[in-house]
């Protein structure tokens, strides 16, 4: 529960309201997730509960037969109850533009995101696709720590959770068998890039973080409950 509503609702709401995608389905293992999407009147539907990360999961919905018609398929993770429409066009850019699938990033901008294992960071090559994205402080700097400045710019740079496919694209990619840094670093993304297959990264402003441990979610609370205090000074 977030702000006295499920967090799976937070995220569906924000994902069903942009114009970037033509439908929005929640794909969840869990009958108590399906149950709040009955409540909430969201499109869901239940996979297995084998999937060894989100993209097997999204892979598996979207080869239904009433989907199967989409070309691009969008991967929203459900611990993004902050998550922008330019957030995941962007990644949806990134698949248009010709990489196999897509995902963003910005700058990561605090010390202490850039050495927090929870916090994931992608470096990327100069073309704008991924090299490696990692739980680990990268690009790991030999002279001390990066300064504020070099935070706050495109060097170092913290993954945010959307990623999109080509329909092609994402058939391999859950055909391709778990990567040793993929097991190791516990990042789904890891599989397809030691396969050779190309991932885009593009930059977004600012972007909150998801809920990913307890203190997360009581800073995204918090920032719910201001947001709709503030909106309700603003209508009286």
């Amino acid at each position: 529960m977030l702000a006295g509503r499920p967090l799976i609702e937070w995220v569906w709401r924000r994902v069903s309201a942009m114009q970037v995608a033509d439908a929005a389905v929640v794909a969840t293992d869990a009958p108590e997730v399906m149950e709040a999407c009955r409540v909430l009147g969201a499109t869901a539907v239940l996979t297995s509960p084998d999937h060894l990360s989100g993209t097997d999961r999204v892979a598996e919905a979207a080869a239904r037969p009433e989907y199967r018609s989409y070309d691009i398929i969008v991967n929203v993770q459900g611990d993004e109850p902050f998550v922008r429409e330019e957030q995941v066009a962007g990644a949806v850019a990134q698949v248009r533009a010709g990489w196999d699938a897509g995902t963003i990033a910005t700058s990561v901008r605090t010390l202490e995101a850039w050495q927090d294992p929870a916090v994931v960071k992608v470096a990327r090559r100069s073309d704008g696709a991924a090299l490696y994205f990692s739980r680990a402080p990268i690009p790991f700097r030999r002279e001390g720590v990066p300064t504020s400045e070099a935070l706050a710019s495109t060097l170092y740079l913290r993954h945010v959770g959307v990623y999109a496919y080509g329909r092609s694209a994402l058939d391999r990619w859950v055909a391709l068998p778990p990567s040793p840094l993929e097991e190791v670093e516990r990042l789904e993304q890891l599989r397809p890039l030691a396969a050779g297959m190309t991932i885009g990264v593009g930059l977004v402003g600012a972007a909150e973080t998801g809920v990913d441990t307890p203190a997360d979610l009581e800073r995204a609370e918090r920032r719910l409950l201001e947001d709709a205090a503030g909106f309700t000074s603003i209508i009286r």
